[in-house]
């Protein structure tokens, strides 16, 4: 059993940044890919990036590349999302998702472990 705890998000003037932290409980978390989602007010889930078990393989949606970098810390035990440049479309609540299977993929069907999400809000 994993669980995951999001932090970091607020409110931030477009243009500025934030960084979302996700920690993580559980001895075999460091063998689980992970995935950062997002939600906003009225759309459907959306991939936003994903590591591997090892953090040696990224992905990232075209819509935050270059924008938004993904790293973990397996020692601490947790997932952090940098987010640069950030833009009035971001505004949505973030989740980060661990996947048992390592594969890290953008599909959310994939991950069994949820976090409770937080809410990132960019003003123009």
């Amino acid at each position: 059993q994993v669980q995951l705890v999001e932090s970091g998000g607020g409110l931030v003037q477009a243009g500025g940044s934030l960084r979302l932290s996700c920690a993580a409980s559980g001895r075999t978390f460091n063998t689980y890919a992970v995935g950062w989602f997002r939600q906003a007010p009225g759309k459907g889930q959306e991939f936003v990036t994903a590591i591997s078990s090892s953090g040696s393989r990224t992905d990232y949606a075209d819509s935050v590349n270059g924008r938004f970098t993904i790293s973990r810390d397996n020692a601490k035990i947790t997932v952090n999302l940098q987010m640069n440049s950030l833009k009035p479309e971001d505004t949505a609540v973030y989740y980060c998702a661990a996947d048992p299977w390592g594969l890290g993929s953008s599909d959310p069907n994939d991950y069994r472990y949820w976090g409770q999400g937080t809410q990132v809000t960019v003003s123009s």
